[in-house]
């Protein structure tokens, strides 16, 4: 399906964007496969749209061919999992959970967007990340003209980063394959200190399956981090920073900052001798609150790292208001904080 200079903003989570030139809406892998060549021989700039939950359009909209991927698919052998890109991750999880009792993705319960998208940002949450699960993913290589199979571990999965993420022009992903575990009702081993206070065990131990997907549930709507039409907090594109992972000299140096203002900063350890800290905990003390802004773009009400739309903002009210965190940040701690979401047409 076909349409000219078509709305994108609802398409989006944000509900903010400007208008595509053109959309095209693919149903099946071949479908993806001829619009994305399509676009390629009339060199035409091309957007790759699932869920919507990762982007920011700018106002002025896409130039170019805006290609919907609404394909489906639903597979399971034994426990492996295939994903068509276009499946709404949130019911494939929903689905693996409380209909097949396997475990391996049940942290990453209420997470918006596509399972297409999945690989792409590494999608993770309490613990947990598609990076562990992920076998294969197939895809269509811009630069070879054919579909190709990336093992896990040729897709270069990092903190929130892939090769697809590397490579943004080169590959469209048609379908994911995720080795799921049988562990007869119970969950993966709970790694997140706030899943494990929730149900009173110590890292490591395994919870039931269900009561851990719900429990998810529960703390992701606390955070109105789970799509609700009604509730403003929720029109996001979910975290809109990224944790900092910082090296020993970036560390040193904001430990000192910290302790300037007699704060004790959460920290992490991260590969290469790196250190993560908390990109909520930055904003939250470098002034910016649960609510903070008096316009249509504010901070959610409910959790630090999400701006959120409260229904009239323009794309340049959110990045205006993510400059001013994230300038207020760097200001108060030295840490340049990085956005997550797909910056399109616009930067912060």
């Amino acid at each position: 399906m076909e349409e000219l200079d078509a709305p994108l903003a609802p398409l989006t989570t944000l509900r903010l964007g400007g208008p595509a030139r053109r959309l095209v809406t693919a149903h099946t892998d071949d479908e993806v496969v001829a619009a994305v060549r399509a676009a390629d021989a009339a060199g035409e700039p091309l957007l790759v749209l699932g869920g919507g939950s990762n982007l920011v359009i700018g106002d002025a909209g896409f130039a170019g061919t805006v290609l919907r991927i609404a394909t489906t698919g639903f597979t399971l052998d034994g426990a492996v999992l295939e994903l068509a890109a276009g499946e709404v991750w949130a019911d494939a999880v929903r689905r693996t959970v409380l209909e097949h009792g396997l475990a391996g993705i049940e942290f990453l319960a209420g997470i918006p967007g596509s399972a297409g998208a999945t690989p792409v940002q590494n999608v993770g949450a309490y613990g947990q990340e598609v990076a562990q699960t992920v076998t294969e993913v197939v895809a269509y290589d811009r630069r070879a003209d054919g579909v190709v199979t990336l093992t896990g571990a040729e897709c270069h999965f990092s903190y929130r980063h892939s090769r697809f993420k590397a490579e943004p022009d080169r590959y469209v992903v048609l379908r994911v394959r995720f080795a799921l575990e049988d562990a007869g009702g119970r969950s993966t081993p709970v790694r997140y200190a706030e899943v494990a206070k929730h149900f009173g065990v110590a890292q490591d131990e395994r919870v039931g399956l269900r009561e851990a997907y719900e429990a998810v549930l529960g703390l992701r709507a606390g955070k109105g981090m789970v799509l609700d039409p009604a509730d403003h907090d929720t029109w996001s594109a979910g975290s809109f920073f990224t944790n900092p992972v910082l090296d020993p000299e970036q560390y040193a140096a904001f430990l000192a900052l910290a302790a300037g203002r007699e704060l004790t900063a959460p920290a992490y350890p991260a590969p290469d001798g790196r250190t993560k800290t908390s990109a909520a905990w930055l904003i939250d003390r470098a002034g910016f609150g649960k609510g903070y802004g008096s316009g249509p773009a504010t901070l959610s009400t409910k959790h630090t790292l999400a701006l959120t739309n409260r229904g009239a903002a323009t794309t340049e009210d959110l990045l205006a208001l993510a400059r001013e965190i994230r300038d207020g940040v760097r200001d108060a701690f030295g840490v340049e904080l990085v956005n997550e979401p797909v910056m399109v047409g616009v930067t912060l």
